[in-house]
């Protein structure tokens, strides 16, 4: 109920100061009529005059309260110096400003004011009669009195403080989930993008390798292009693959009829890519060191995608068309590396395969399992990309930290 009045109080300022004051000019008249035998007020107009002017600046409670309440205080203090008793009914004027006060001030401007207005209002209600049987009700009666609308204001200011607080954090919590929703669709759109890249740009590259290498053996080697031409088609036929699993994973939430996904590639398919890139012509040396450990599959997935975009770089600018990759098992992490050796003689240095997404993904990559990845022109030539994998993901704050070298010289 009272909230309801409030919510129309809100919508309807004027309205509701129009009647707050008339309901406090029809109580302080009332209370006017109210005496007790010591008291002798005078039978005039004025009190009723001095009493409208005081409930007239009641509606200006809402944006000058301190001024209000200076108002009703001192037609208040004539009225009781004059004798009339200070009952809540007269006192209704002054009471709506302390509430207005204590509602749209400060706890220490209220009780500066509350305290201002008992004083005035005891002193001048003793100084306008005599001492009798009503002293309790002109001194502890106007300070409870007047005590009661400051205690509902400060509850009103309170409330409304809470009610905006809890608005505030509402506020707060949809935007941080807005924001956390968008940042899930970028990370996932970034790992879409990283496994196209990887998929696709890959096995063209070393299909446009083999069917390069093809034609210029086409009429010299015709069993040797054969061959190239059949790895050519198991190139496209994986890179088809690669895509219609990636493309599986978006529709994995269509249900139950969705198609199955294909397996993660992991290292143990190295093999089918060495023998895919050398099919490009380029040669391929694979050494192990330490006991090979097993690995999470998202570190497996990890290992696998960083040799095939060291590769496939390889494959594109090695001037020397060859390649060496290095698995090497440590007590608790993997690391990979793939190098290439410098410029031919006489030949001019390749471009540094670092312009594009490709080291930009692998980098990501190994910091989303907590590791990572150092990639960069080798001091006697070549180039050289080198990652350090934990057997098991962790969070990119866990990896060691270090200076990273920069992606071009």
């Amino acid at each position: 109920m009272t909230s309801n009045l409030e919510r129309y109080a809100e919508r309807h300022t004027r309205a509701a100061g129009v009647a707050t004051a008339v309901a406090v000019c029809v109580c302080a008249l009332f209370g006017a009529q109210i005496s007790t035998s010591e008291s002798a007020p005078p039978r005039t107009l004025w009190p009723a005059w001095i009493i409208v002017v005081s409930c007239a600046a009641v509606p200006a409670a809402r944006t000058r309260p301190r001024a209000t309440l200076a108002v009703t205080t001192a037609a208040a203090a004539a009225l009781t110096a004059m004798g009339y008793l200070p009952s809540p009914l007269l006192l209704a004027p002054v009471m709506a400003a302390l509430y207005w006060l204590a509602a749209l001030t400060d706890s220490r401007t209220t009780g500066v004011g509350a305290a201002a207005t008992v004083a005035v209002l005891v002193a001048t209600s003793l100084a306008g009669a005599p001492l009798g049987d009503d002293f309790l009700l002109r001194t502890a009666g106007t300070v409870l009195w007047l005590l009661l609308p400051v205690s509902l204001g400060g509850m009103s200011r309170f409330r409304r403080a809470y009610i905006e607080s809890v608005k505030a954090r509402a506020a707060h919590a949809e935007r941080t989930r807005e924001e956390e929703a968008r940042l899930r669709v970028a990370e996932e759109r970034m790992r879409i993008a990283r496994e196209l890249h990887d998929a696709v740009a890959h096995h063209m590259a070393v299909a446009h390798a083999q069917a390069g290498t093809a034609a210029h053996l086409a009429d010299a080697h015709p069993e040797q292009t054969r061959k190239i031409l059949a790895d050519l088609v198991g190139t496209t036929s994986s890179a088809l693959l690669e895509l219609r699993a990636t493309v599986g994973v978006l529709r994995h939430s269509a249900g139950p009829d969705a198609d199955p996904l294909e397996p993660t590639p992991g290292l143990d398919r190295l093999p089918t890519l060495v023998a895919a890139c050398e099919s490009a012509g380029l040669t391929v040396t694979v050494s192990t060191e330490g006991e090979p450990q097993p690995l999470s599959p998202g570190v497996d997935l990890t290992a696998y995608r960083i040799i095939q975009e060291a590769l496939t770089n390889a494959t594109k600018h090695a001037p020397d068309h060859t390649a060496r990759v290095r698995l090497r098992y440590d007590s608790s992490q993997l690391t990979v590396t793939v190098a290439n050796d410098g410029t031919p003689s006489g030949g001019t240095p390749p471009p540094v395969p670092g312009g594009g997404y490709g080291l930009m993904g692998m980098r990501e990559r190994a910091h989303s399992v907590g590791g990572d990845l150092r990639a960069g022109p080798r001091p006697g030539g070549g180039f050289e990309v080198a990652a350090a994998l934990p057997f098991r993901p962790r969070t990119p704050a866990d990896a060691p930290a270090g200076p990273r070298p920069e992606d071009t010289p």
